[in-house]
């Protein structure tokens, strides 16, 4: 009786372990299982970042332009090992505007805090203005968006509530719609985080030596209010930490993280955070082109009430990014985990790692959990259709890593001539292999579209015939983004198609991998294709 007792304890242990692994991306960790970890924690596209802690548990909110759901709110416990739990909406609003792709629109540069016993992330739309939504549980349901300011170009809101209970917001400019930049402005705002109560007063021009001043984090420590600042540019810039005893200023400066001699082009706009341990540390991106602008985390040392962040190799006060370093010390060790790359289809929900390229609707696609398959179904293309650029029926999700090959098994179902199912890398430049139903057979190829966004039409290399309903597609990634396409009828021998293709970044967004399925018409009975599994390895 005790042998058997035995067994099935073991036996759930290695199930447990099988669980946590299957939880855990096979192309990148940053956990290196030592004590210590590598940068970039997370090499996917998780832009702007903004971060806080809460008791022992880290939140994380970055950027998700016009991708829905959008909004991610990523867990740590430990800084190093992530895991995506929600996004705040599921569609974007206004519904009608992002029913259609809106590259480099929607949500840009967001900030999080606690507050009164509530979550609050504002985040702003360039071309509407300012939000605002909050929750007292970030992995459940957000409120319903608040316009706290309606304007154009107001970009990168983060709210500060002082010790006398009144509330400030402090914001940037969009050059693009506003027609001003490279200055910051603090608003009064209500309590509550609904309304802005003035005309705001700009606190810093970064013109004549911080041009492109964006992203401000308002803090305040010592006594002193801080406004970390990156300036520069997304590839080129550093991280500028401004402080005044003045919440209007004047304001001192201080660029606290350069690139110095290490490879971390552009290291800034991220997100101060403490331990419970007292430790100090800074979450920043990096922008890696096609690969987006991956996520880095550095520790953080004050110095006469200014931070250092990275490390200050020659003594002048400015850090510069860590490779590895030490584990943030939070008074325990949690596992590894990682947002998830690979899907099984086998739940009743989408996994979190899936955004549509557009809000999605109700047609495109079901979870069919008694068949463990995701069925997607051919959606009609838009009218004075060029090419994929404005398609919204787009599954995609970001690159994981510098290096990986992605394969899915497809079984399709089609009705209607001239119905394409694919699995495609997207960008400015995008390609595919594409599995295309004409005249009765299926037939698989290369296609895609150079300048996607200036509306050139879509080329296709020599079509195979395919024989069988059920396949499976596959794209390896290299690096410098590297992508080569194939094809197999068995799941075993792969025959490659077309020509390497570099993949390059979408606006303002990393390069991103998924799924599609289309048609060129109306049709009552649109076509099917089952994804059995989408793996990552």
């Amino acid at each position: 009786m005790k042998r058997h007792i035995f067994i099935v304890i073991s036996l759930l242990i290695l199930f447990a372990f099988d669980l946590t692994a299957q939880t855990v991306s096979k192309v990148w960790k940053a956990d290196n299982g030592d004590g210590t970890y590598k940068n970039p924690i997370l090499f996917a596209d998780y832009s702007d970042p903004d971060a806080i802690r809460v008791g022992d548990d880290f939140y994380l909110t970055a950027s998700s332009f016009n991708a829905a759901p959008g909004l991610p709110v990523l867990h740590s416990k430990d800084l190093v090992n992530w895991q995506l739990v929600n996004y705040v909406f599921k569609r974007q609003k206004p519904l009608d505007v992002f029913a259609k792709p809106q590259h480099g629109g929607g949500v840009w540069a967001p900030a999080i805090r606690f507050h009164n016993g509530e979550y609050y992330i504002f985040y702003p739309d360039p071309d509407f203005g300012i939000y605002m939504t909050k929750t007292k549980n970030p992995a459940g349901a957000w409120s319903e968006p608040v316009l706290v300011k309606a304007g154009k170009g107001l970009i990168d809101p983060c709210p500060l509530w002082d010790d006398d209970g009144k509330a400030y917001l402090v914001s940037a400019f969009a050059g693009s719609r506003a027609g001003i930049k490279t200055v910051l402005v603090v608003w009064k705002m209500s309590p509550d985080g609904t309304k802005l109560l003035d005309r705001g007063a700009i606190v810093f021009d970064g013109h004549d030596a911080h041009p492109t001043i964006e992203g401000p984090k308002f803090y305040k420590r010592n006594g002193f209010y801080y406004i970390f600042a990156p300036a520069g540019g997304v590839a080129t810039g550093w991280q500028l930490v401004l402080r005044s005893k003045n919440i209007y200023g004047p304001y001192e400066e201080k660029i606290a993280l350069a690139q110095g001699s290490t490879p971390i082009n552009g290291p800034h706009q991220g997100a101060w955070v403490s331990t419970q341990t007292g430790e100090n540390w800074f979450l920043h991106f990096q922008d890696r082109g096609a690969y987006g602008r991956i996520l880095h985390l550095q520790p953080v040392t004050w110095k006469n009430d200014f931070p250092v962040i990275g490390i200050d190799k020659d003594g002048d006060g400015t850090g510069e990014p860590v490779l590895s370093f030490k584990k943030p010390d939070v008074g325990k060790t949690f596992q590894t985990e990682t947002p998830p790359d690979s899907d099984e289809f086998n739940a009743e929900k989408l996994g979190l790692q899936w955004q549509w390229h557009g809000n999605y609707e109700d047609a495109w696609a079901y979870m069919f959990p008694a068949k463990g398959v995701l069925r997607m179904n051919s959606v009609q293309l838009p009218e004075k259709y060029k090419n994929l650029w404005d398609v919204p029926n787009l599954l995609l999700q970001k690159f994981p890593a510098e290096q990986f090959t992605v394969t899915t098994k497809v079984t399709i179902t089609p009705r209607f001539e001239s119905e394409k199912f694919g699995l495609l890398v997207m960008g400015i430049d995008y390609s595919y292999v594409g599995v295309s139903y004409k005249g009765g057979k299926l037939y698989v190829a290369q296609a895609g579209a150079k300048d996607a966004d200036k509306g050139f039409a879509e080329s296709e290399n020599v079509p195979y015939l395919l024989n069988v309903k059920t396949f499976y597609l596959r794209v390896k990634v290299e690096k410098g983004a590297m992508c080569s396409f194939s094809y197999s009828e068995d799941g075993a021998k792969f025959t490659n198609l077309g020509v390497p293709f570099k993949a390059r970044e979408g606006r303002w967004i990393g390069a991103k991998v998924g799924l599609f399925y289309t048609r060129p018409a109306k049709f009552n009975d649109a076509g099917t294709a089952d994804i059995d599994w989408f793996r990552v390895e």
